[in-house]
């Protein structure tokens, strides 16, 4: 590599690099509304069905709901499960919770993406595309509500996480947990419509509810919107996130790695291909003298 194309392939790294910070702040006004589903914590009876739908429309783990005992135990997501439901004793009773990836509106795991693997699509769901992940794991370490998990025992690991039924909502469909649902404690739609319906719930019904929408505002708003009877840390959820998106924390540092991953080893390379041909030319210089 000499000088010139050594300066050529710095420059493709820093326009690559401001190329994706000016992509990160464009705004399209025309783009579709986002899509969520709304949680009715007082409406879940734990029947799992959930669990049962999304296990067998994705090809996961199925749960034995009449034997695993799952109940008893506090879950989380994981690389074979994408929700699960948890029981919580709170001071109204138990309360049953399902849990899964919050699709955030500017999630941290896509700020973090190196790649592009991690992206926030034009209807709202954050999928992950196996073809472009370069194994890195950042979108683990960001997401506020420890949800990717990695297939640390498979031969050929990928990031695990819901992608809110992205196979179906992409063409108009509702997805597999929200349909399986006997209680209608899960609704799904655009976020404008659910946070409607849920403040009619809580205004109509202000002794049922505490008056607050878990989701309109935690971490810069998630796709997920919660309900609850009674205080949300009672049933298991941060309310410590605050409302600023977690990408606007770490911005500049984001944007920073990939000018050590990528313009680093770029420099290294060139000025040790520099040094070689420096080398060559004192030996030409001796060797000709």
């Amino acid at each position: 590599m000499d000088r010139r194309d050594f300066l050529k392939l710095s420059g493709a790294v820093g326009a690559t690099l401001m190329g994706a910070e000016a992509k990160a702040a464009q705004s399209d006004p025309d783009a579709p509304e986002f899509l969520g589903v709304l949680v009715d914590t007082t409406r879940c009876i734990g029947c799992r069905s959930c669990e049962v739908a999304c296990g067998t429309e994705n090809s996961m783990l199925v749960p034995d709901v009449a034997n695993d005992g799952a109940l008893d135990n506090l879950r989380t997501t994981d690389e074979k499960q994408w929700t699960v439901v948890n029981k919580f004793d709170t001071s109204k009773g138990d309360v049953f919770v399902k849990r899964q990836c919050m699709h955030c509106w500017q999630p941290a795991c896509t700020a973090a993406c190196l790649t592009n693997a991690m992206a926030k699509t034009e209807l709202g769901p954050v999928t992950w595309d196996g073809d472009k992940c370069m194994g890195c794991r950042f979108c683990m370490l960001s997401c506020p509500f420890d949800v990717p998990k990695f297939e640390y025992d498979s031969w050929n690991p990928k990031i695990q996480k819901c992608s809110l039924c992205h196979q179906r909502t992409s063409v108009g469909g509702t997805p597999a947990c929200v349909e399986a649902c006997p209680t209608d404690a899960i609704m799904f739609g655009n976020k404008r419509d659910l946070m409607e319906i849920a403040r009619t719930r809580i205004y109509n019904h202000p002794d049922d509810y505490v008056h607050k929408i878990y989701g309109e505002y935690e971490a810069g708003g998630t796709g997920w919107l919660y309900l609850s009877a009674v205080p949300f840390e009672e049933i298991g959820f941060r309310t410590d996130l605050g409302t600023t998106p977690y990408p606007e924390f770490t911005k500049d540092f984001l944007y920073s790695v990939p000018l050590v991953l990528l313009g680093a080893p770029a420099l290294l390379a060139g000025l040790s291909q520099m040094s070689g041909s420096s080398d060559e030319d004192d030996e030409s210089e001796v060797h000709g003298e």
